[in-house]
């Protein structure tokens, strides 16, 4: 089974009008309202992909409501530990250019977070659980130094995907797969990157570091995957970009998914690349008959 974790899950709520007057009343054209939060999206592509999984972290109140309601329409597991305060709503205002106000989320308390820690302790060898995305406030990301030791300790494999500190953390525990993209492997060791060689090198020093497979997502320019045996590039496909959200998500989805399934790096990049490209693509997240169709036009070379 695969688990996904979101420590701060969110309504991601998308208002959409053709400008945005500061200081005065604005009324949009049209919104949405969706489950939000990476690990959430990683589960929702996974269930259009017909990819089991269960959803995990911490939710509550009203808008926490919204969310594990809306999961379990798509026919999503969860198993949720639920918490006092309200579950965070994070506005996306789409008006030429794209703003975000995020929430700050929930306070968790010392028993909700045990509640959790039980849960990926009660993990085995058949599990992989993804990681991903930023922890309540008051928990910090260096919680993350505390729950996947748990999930690793039951025999689960991990896949985590972080920026920076967070993800260089993480790399202690072996994970699967990592997945920054150019801009944050360059930050991570305050290096320029100059074409696919510079990305291979550096990717590679995260492989030394202790992962599996890195991925690195490069926007419009493709993405590479290295391995421990070859890296692979996947070159970029076609299309008019709608969305910026959940586009890293969806390629984590898909690599996971497959490998999980075939344990086959390639074709695991292939479905990751197709998933990523279709969300790129897409209003919202993708949909399972788009996600093929993108699949049949991603190329990837052996470098």
């Amino acid at each position: 089974m695969i688990y996904t974790v979101t420590l701060n899950p969110s309504i991601d709520f998308i208002v959409r009008l053709d400008s945005l007057a500061l200081g005065s009343v604005n009324r949009m054209d049209s919104d949405d309202k969706y489950a939000g939060g990476k690990g959430i999206n990683v589960s929702r592509v996974l269930k259009r992909l017909d990819i089991g999984n269960t959803a995990t972290g911490f939710i509550g109140g009203f808008t926490g409501r919204f969310v594990e309601e809306g999961l379990v329409e798509e026919g999503i597991s969860t198993n949720f530990v639920a918490v006092t305060e309200d579950t965070r709503i994070n506005v996306k205002i789409k008006a030429g250019e794209e703003t975000e106000i995020n929430g700050a989320g929930p306070t968790i308390i010392p028993e909700q977070l045990a509640e959790l820690e039980a849960i990926l302790s009660g993990l085995s060898a058949d599990d992989t659980v993804v990681f991903a995305g930023s922890a309540p406030a008051n928990l910090g990301n260096q919680v993350y130094n505390t729950l996947i030791p748990l999930a690793k300790k039951a025999g689960a494999q991990v896949v985590c995907d972080f920026e920076g500190q967070t993800l260089l953390d993480s790399l202690a525990y072996e994970p699967l797969l990592v997945k920054p993209n150019n801009h944050e492997l360059a930050d991570i060791f305050g290096v320029e990157l100059n074409g696919l060689a510079d990305i291979e090198k550096y990717a590679r020093e995260i492989l030394a570091k202790g992962a599996q497979n890195v991925i690195i997502s490069m926007a419009g320019d493709g993405a590479l995957l290295v391995t421990p045996g070859a890296a692979y590039f996947a070159k970029p496909i076609k299309g008019t970009v709608k969305n910026s959200v959940g586009a890293g998500d969806s390629m984590v989805a898909g690599f996971t998914g497959e490998f999980v399934k075939s344990g086959d790096p390639v074709e695991a990049l292939k479905w990751g690349v197709a998933c990523g490209t279709a969300t790129t693509f897409s209003d919202d997240l993708a949909t399972a008959d788009f996600i093929k169709e993108t699949y049949n036009k991603v190329e990837v070379e052996k470098l």
